[in-house]
């Protein structure tokens, strides 16, 4: 999974990006610092592994993996080309989904590239840029699927979307916030859109408010209440917080966030809300060699969840040996489990659920 940090600069993206990945990426106080996009593959948080490592005396842990992209900030008229923008836009495309990193705490040391802090002004000139560029790219699709149409009439419901989402993004709508057919649905992901695809808005806050989750900074209340309109979750983070949370071994972290009055760090939260925001889930499987986390879409049948271990465990699937990670916690063992009927055999049909640890028979 793929999962892009944008933002204007100087709100916290690259400060965020080194705190969730180690990766070291440069971050200073002026624009423009960050120019390709840094690339950290980061391990899914899942205390699910320990309990499957231990109970398996496993060799080794693969947890689930995300990739955080941190794309360089962005700046009115990035559409056009102005700052580094037509490449910063490129790099957005590459994603599944975009955290866009908005600054909502005041701090006179760190300037801001309008001058002061204004969540709704930073999002209006993100948001305007992607859909600016979707717009350009729409116009020119228009004028090819109209000379198409003349002879192919089975065109005309995509030129009647085209022309929709085109008077959509004249009036500074996103392709995400429009309603769609099915069919409509089917088109609109072949247009590769940057406003259509999935939004998280991080809220970077001051240390003091990220215990309360924001609820009396008045620029997230403002953030959350647009959010809401936009089809967009917010997630209320203190990049500041995050650094000095992956300097910490695993036992000072968790005194650490108790000390903050904070149950999970934010690298946990944004990877719950960004797993729930892509409609995703992880099964897992487990033995003597590895204990591993898959990452499936939600609603995966067992057949496909199988390839994605290898394409020949889908083509040959057989049978899928199946127990709930709750049902196998409170047995205690898998053969106490199979005692009390709690491993099942499914077949092709069975839809795969968070949490499931999976043996799949198969044949080539």
């Amino acid at each position: 999974m793929k999962l892009g940090i944008v933002g204007l600069p100087n709100v916290g993206k690259s400060t965020l990006f080194n705190a969730i990945t180690q990766a070291g990426a440069e971050s200073a106080n002026y624009p423009f610092c960050t120019i390709e996009p840094n690339i950290g593959v980061v391990a899914v948080p899942d205390e699910r592994l320990k309990f499957l490592r231990d109970l398996h005396q496993s060799q080794k842990v693969i947890p689930a993996a995300i990739e955080f992209y941190d794309i360089a900030g962005l700046v009115r008229g990035a559409s056009k080309g102005e700052g580094l923008g037509n490449k910063f836009l490129s790099h957005i495309r590459e994603v599944a989904a975009i955290l866009q990193v908005i600054r909502c705490f005041e701090d006179d040391n760190i300037t801001h590239v309008d001058g002061n802090v204004n969540p709704l002004r930073d999002i209006e000139t993100i948001n305007l840029e992607l859909i600016f560029s979707d717009l350009e790219m729409i116009e020119r699709r228009i004028q090819k699927t109209e000379k198409l149409a003349k002879t192919d009439k089975s065109l005309f419901t995509e030129l009647d979307l085209l022309k929709r989402l085109q008077a959509a993004f004249e009036e500074g709508l996103s392709a995400r916030s429009l309603e769609y057919s099915e069919e409509e649905a089917d088109l609109v992901k072949d247009f590769g859109l940057l406003s259509m695809k999935p939004i998280i808005y991080v809220a970077n806050v001051a240390e003091d408010e990220v215990a309360d989750d924001g609820q009396n900074n008045p620029h997230v209340q403002k953030l959350r209440e647009f959010a809401r309109t936009d089809h967009a979750e917010v997630v209320v983070i203190c990049a500041k917080i995050e650094a000095e949370i992956a300097e910490l071994e695993e036992e000072e972290k968790a005194m650490f966030l108790e000390e903050l009055g904070l149950k999970q760090s934010g690298l946990d939260r944004l990877v719950k809300a960004s797993y729930s925001l892509l409609g995703l889930i992880s099964y897992l499987t487990a033995g003597p060699q590895e204990v591993r986390a898959w990452t499936i879409k939600k609603g995966s049948k067992a057949p496909q969840a199988a390839g994605k271990i290898h394409t020949d465990f889908e083509k040959g699937f057989i049978r899928a040996e199946v127990v709930a990670y709750d049902d196998l916690v409170s047995c205690g063992s898998n053969a106490a489990a199979k005692e009390k009927g709690l491993v099942r055999l499914e077949g092709k049909e069975y839809i795969v659920k968070d949490g499931d640890v999976i043996l799949f028979r198969f044949n080539v």
